[in-house]
């Protein structure tokens, strides 16, 4: 893994006359992380997630299972009886994490042709900011296709501006300043709570946030997306992943990150690599028919719960051989973690440590009929990483299962 730094002069990656150069005291607390996050200084700021939304097969299916198996809780509807006729929306909510499922109804609702195309998946990445329209100005600017142009929506809970920009294949972001709104989610959308009955003992909630958001472009396009982060949001590098830290004995991609300024928007962004057969990323631009979001992270503090609930409730999770946890020089390199190896093991939770701490982590299979979209559950402690050393540990199980699919 490579980390790099941005350059205190530049606003780019750190240049090597730069590391060696002598810096002012200002750019070397910079340099370390000792000033915080100053907002007026980011020509695209970017306060958190707003939301991700979904196009479904079947939205109120969908719904009920993302309450029942992944624990989240309905907050809002949009669809026919609240005048949208081509479509039924529903709103989930776990902690800070917001999921917006929609599905087509009418027969040429521009849904159903999004999803005959590409499945279930993720078109929206929306995000909260505090001025729309000066993100907006940046954006076009510096070449972005805005897709929606500011504008109000209001109803009786107030008002929210609202815009969107392309990013990488059909998806978009929606940036959203929600400051004079006290709705349930947006104008149009009534509250509504779930009727489903939970088993005695359910948790609560099994996971907190949404960690980092996983996006998978064409050959020979990351740098491309990469540039348009910085150029167009004012995203930082954050990591780079590239040769051996990501490849098997048969397939390989390549990975960077990309971070918002105060670093609670994460996106790493991958593209194959030339290898002897076909990697996840490859196989996903084919059954997704172009670029997209492969998987979202969750933050739970208790990945054991979680775990062992989500599997209860039929989440299937990749599996991982037993010579991962006998291996020696994997519990050299962890050292102390909060739960015995032994616990790990029976849930097959990876375990990667790096110099900020250690991390817990899990992969779903894919969630939908097509083997595109899946979730990771992470659990930090002081680690700030991906997971870097679970890499090859991770991409086998993913090779296993698209060998078993015929795909690999």
């Amino acid at each position: 893994m490579t980390t790099t730094q941005d350059s205190p002069t530049t606003g780019g990656a750190l240049t090597a006359d730069e590391l060696k150069a002598d810096l002012t005291l200002e750019q070397l607390r910079e340099l370390v992380g000792l000033v915080e996050y100053d907002a007026s200084r980011d020509p695209f700021p970017v306060t958190a997630m707003d939301a991700i939304g979904f196009v479904v097969g079947n939205a109120t299916q969908a719904a009920a299972w993302y309450q029942l198996a992944l624990g989240m809780d309905l907050e809002a509807y949009r669809g026919p009886e609240t005048g949208c006729r081509d479509s039924k929306s529903y709103v989930l909510r776990s902690g800070s994490a917001r999921f917006v499922l929609t599905g087509g109804v009418t027969p040429d609702s521009p849904v159903l042709d999004h999803h005959r195309r590409h499945g279930d998946g993720v078109v929206d990445l929306a995000l909260e900011v505090p001025d729309v329209d000066a993100c907006i100005e940046h954006a076009r600017a510096s070449g972005a296709t805005v897709l929606v142009e500011p504008h109000d929506e209001s109803d009786e809970h107030g008002t929210v501006r609202i815009a969107a920009i392309a990013t990488y294949g059909e998806t978009r972001h929606t940036l959203v300043d929600r400051s004079r709104y006290a709705g349930p989610y947006l104008p149009g959308y009534v509250a509504r709570t779930s009727t489903l009955v939970r088993p005695e003992g359910h948790p609560k909630r099994l996971f907190q946030a949404v960690d980092h958001c996983v996006g998978n472009v064409e050959l020979g396009r990351m740098d491309a997306w990469v540039d348009f982060y910085h150029r167009v949001m004012g995203f930082a590098n954050m990591a780079e992943f590239i040769g051996d830290d990501i490849a098997t004995d048969y397939s390989a991609l390549m990975s960077k990150v990309v971070a918002s300024g105060n670093h609670r928007v994460k996106f790493p962004l991958n593209e194959p690599a030339i290898a002897k057969k076909r990697s996840q990323i490859d196989e996903y631009l084919e059954f997704y028919d172009g670029a997209g979001c492969q998987h979202i992270a969750l933050a739970t503090n208790d990945i054991l719960r979680t775990v062992d609930v989500m599997r209860a409730h039929g989440v299937e999770f990749l599996d991982t051989p037993d010579s991962y946890y006998d291996d020696p020089e994997l519990r050299a390199r962890i050292g102390e973690v909060r739960v015995p190896i032994e616990e790990l093991k029976a849930r097959r939770i990876l375990v990667d440590r790096d110099e900020d701490g250690y991390l817990l982590q899990i992969f779903t299979k894919p969630v939908g009929d097509r083997p595109t979209v899946f979730f990771e559950l992470i659990e930090r402690h002081g680690s700030l990483g991906f997971g870097k050393g679970n890499f090859k540990a991770l991409f086998e199980a993913i090779e296993r299962e698209q060998e078993a699919r015929g795909n690999l």
